[in-house]
């Protein structure tokens, strides 16, 4: 085989880094957004880089309540994976969502720049499964994380999302010291917010109470 051939051979069939992707769709992007055409663009690696795109959207500074929706996608993507499915699939009315070109354009300008420095800093080590078994392991522990993000529960999303961020990109890469700490990242936002909803509980039953005894007097 001729290698000056093959060495740009290869370089092709290279997979396109999600920074690289995204900033593409943005330089590309006219009128809106779709779902659909950032699904087409990730191709072959649909379930580890929508878990991130997905991911990101939530660890913006949004209106209270997105993560209601943004939080959809995320279980969805990650059930399927749990199921075993080699190529997403979402709901019709979740591909034609779409965002104008301005805000995808924001969001990437926002995104891609810690995207890209956490890129640098990954690379194929220490995986921790054999091929594709590790999938459905890894889709559980994604679909904890985005049940956790899609709670509408006060300063309890970001940490999940950006969990479910590293995971994705960790599987993207098959890098197993990403994973490692997305892992204890996602058990630390799990933590908190087991803390904020006793917190909240604990409140809640003192208000109650109190309520009673001004009631009983």
């Amino acid at each position: 085989m001729n290698p000056r051939i093959s060495q740009p051979a290869l370089r092709r069939r290279r997979p396109r880094r999600l920074s690289e992707v995204f900033l593409r769709l943005a330089a590309e992007a006219e009128g809106r957004v779709t779902v659909e055409a950032v699904r087409d663009a990730l191709g072959d690696r649909s379930f580890a880089a929508l878990l991130v795109f997905f991911a990101s959207f939530n660890l913006l500074p949004l209106p209270p309540g997105s993560s209601v929706i943004l939080g959809l996608p995320l279980i969805i993507v990650s059930a399927q994976m749990v199921m075993g499915n080699k190529t997403a699939w979402l709901p019709a009315f979740l591909m034609r969502k779409s965002v104008s070109a301005e805000h995808f354009r924001n969001f990437a300008a926002r995104s891609v720049p810690r995207l890209i420095y956490i890129e640098r800093l990954i690379k194929p080590r220490y995986w921790p499964f054999w091929r594709r078994r590790g999938d459905r392991v890894i889709g559980a522990i994604a679909l904890i994380l985005s049940i956790a993000v899609f709670l509408p529960i006060p300063l309890g999303n970001w940490l999940p999302a950006f969990a479910t961020a590293l995971v994705g990109l960790a599987l993207s890469e098959r890098d197993g010291v990403l994973f490692a700490v997305g892992c204890v990242v996602g058990v630390t936002s799990l933590a908190v917010i087991a803390v904020v909803v006793a917190s909240a509980g604990a409140v809640l039953t003192l208000l109650w109470e109190t309520a009673g005894m001004h009631h009983w007097w």
